[in-house]
């Protein structure tokens, strides 16, 4: 099956689970999906406490910090490119150029990302995906909706999901065997990487589905419009105009769900 037919039929999955959900309304206004949203919460938390969290423990135990430094270096730096496209795309010129400058030292000295060296030369890491490019476009998040394994997500974010899904880089490393075991990796590297955030998350939380649901929406909207007033960071006309500064905390419960959605190994 060719990539083009896989993206079609990603699209097509993303919208018809908004279309689905249509029909699962409840009377919350951000939350009108809350029933199936607390099932898939609690099919996540039971995948993540039954399979992924023991895994994640395992590997950040046995593996030494180098090693995770690397791993997480090294996809973060593919992340960086993507994360420069949609920086461009929003207009915003000199946080994308410097993405792109990133990613480029990052790739060559800092040996194919596994060391971080545009950090020490001054340039910032940002995070950005299509779900907030679509958001500076003004397009509405939509309703809160959870995804099957993937976690907290809008239905602007799900929409866009098979586009970020195609600007990874790593979904085209050849052979499939290499991939797959790749993708395997960088999600119990993330995962082992929120083992500390997570504990605090459960410890916290009186309602964790609620809590999980806050964090998430406030996050995405501070992200998106990132001076508190309803309106979209202002676009660059040129690299010398004003940006906005890069969201450089977040709620430690947002941490076990976001970022770039780790996709499923492919298939051979």
């Amino acid at each position: 099956m060719s990539r083009t037919v896989q993206h079609i039929r990603q699209a097509a999955l993303a919208l018809g689970v908004t279309a689905m959900l249509a029909g699962c309304a409840g009377p919350n206004p951000r939350d009108p999906y809350e029933g199936f949203n607390r099932a898939m919460f609690d099919f996540n938390d039971t995948v993540d406490t039954y399979a992924l969290k023991p895994v994640a423990k395992g590997y950040k135990t046995v593996t030494p910090q180098f090693v995770q430094t690397g791993v997480g270096n090294f996809f973060g730096n593919l992340g960086d490119a993507w994360t420069a496209v949609n920086n461009l795309l929003q207009g915003n010129g000199a946080d994308g150029m410097s993405d792109v400058t990133r990613f480029a030292l990052n790739s060559t000295l800092g040996i194919l990302g596994l060391f971080d060296i545009a950090t020490e030369a001054g340039l910032p890491k940002h995070k950005e995906d299509f779900g907030q490019t679509l958001g500076v476009w003004g397009v509405s998040s939509g309703p809160y909706v959870v995804l099957p394994l993937l976690g907290p997500s809008t239905v602007r974010d799900t929409v866009a999901l098979p586009v970020d899904i195609s600007g990874d880089i790593w979904r085209y490393k050849d052979p499939t065997n290499v991939r797959n075991m790749g993708t395997v990796l960088r999600v119990v590297d993330t995962r082992a990487g929120l083992l500390d955030a997570s504990t605090l998350f459960e410890d916290a939380a009186l309602d964790r589905y609620e809590f999980l649901r806050d964090g998430y929406l406030q996050r995405r909207e501070s992200q998106i419009h990132p001076d508190g007033d309803g309106a979209p960071r202002k676009v660059q006309k040129d690299d010398t105009a004003e940006t906005s500064a890069p969201v450089s905390s977040e709620p430690a419960a947002k941490e076990l769900n976001s970022g770039t959605p780790a996709a499923k190994p492919d298939s051979q």
